[in-house]
């Protein structure tokens, strides 16, 4: 019988000893070979979020999980080998997406930790305690959450970093917790102000032409739209040292550009 394996770990997943990425594997392994199913490939996800989606597309943003569901129309696959359905969803809505691509293929899943689990079961007491288990994951996934989100409040109040991607115009190095300027970033986000002063009726294209015309580039090194320029203009209290998260509002230890 052909299966295939699923590991996954988030940022907050690395650091408990019983999810790791070798354990996952090392688990599912010897769980296949115990049973004696032909194991063809374990697909694997590092550093993801059980709860990503594409809202546009409906589908679970995932690259390993994607990969995987691609093989399943192609080959025959009687599981889906896990350590835990954690590892796989961490949201009622992933879980639905994913319960709807595998019934496409027929293809149930085998959670270690849950022996009982099936998207197929219709017995009341296996969807009690696979639903109160799914619940109080959910649950300890809200208060991981909960306490994230309190921990940056703390921090924005202080004016500080508060997580997620650097503005444009500067730069966080690995292992520091604030926000460096960058200098070059930084060149293009005067030179936006400076046009928008020097030309107010200019729209958001004419203003991204100009800095491509003059050689500058986006974080990802490619052209200016009129979408980051008025990203930047949006930040203009940001860039004169102010910082906001939420409701919150402090002057910011990051370095002003303006």
């Amino acid at each position: 019988m052909n299966v295939v394996g699923y590991i996954r770990v988030s940022t907050q997943g690395q650091a408990k000893d019983g999810y790791s990425l070798k354990y996952q594997e090392e688990e599912i392994q010897a769980y296949c070979e115990k049973h004696g199913w032909n194991l063809i490939h374990i697909f694997r996800d590092e550093g993801i979020s059980g709860a990503k989606i594409n809202e546009e597309a409906l589908e679970v943003d995932r690259v390993g999980l994607q990969e995987m569901l691609a093989h399943l129309s192609s080959l025959q696959i009687k599981y889906v080998v896990v350590l835990n359905t954690s590892r796989l969803w961490r949201s009622d809505m992933v879980r639905v997406l994913i319960h709807r691509e595998l019934q496409k293929y027929g293809v149930d899943i085998k959670s270690i930790e849950q022996p009982n689990y099936s998207i197929y079961k219709k017995d009341p007491s296996d969807i009690l305690v696979n639903g109160l288990m799914e619940l109080l994951d959910q649950y300890q996934r809200l208060e991981i959450a909960l306490k994230l989100k309190k921990g940056r409040h703390k921090k924005a109040k202080e004016g500080g970093y508060a997580g997620g991607r650097a503005t444009f115009g500067y730069r966080k190095l690995r292992g520091e917790k604030e926000l460096r300027v960058d200098e070059d970033k930084a060149k293009a986000v005067q030179r936006v102000f400076e046009l928008r002063e020097q030309h107010p009726t200019w729209s958001f294209t004419r203003i991204a032409d100009v800095l491509n015309k003059e050689g500058h580039l986006t974080t990802q090194g490619k052209p200016f739209t009129k979408v980051q320029v008025k990203r930047i203009l949006d930040r203009k209290d940001f860039y004169k040292g102010m910082y906001t998260y939420g409701c919150i509002q402090a002057k910011g230890k990051h370095q002003a550009i303006l």
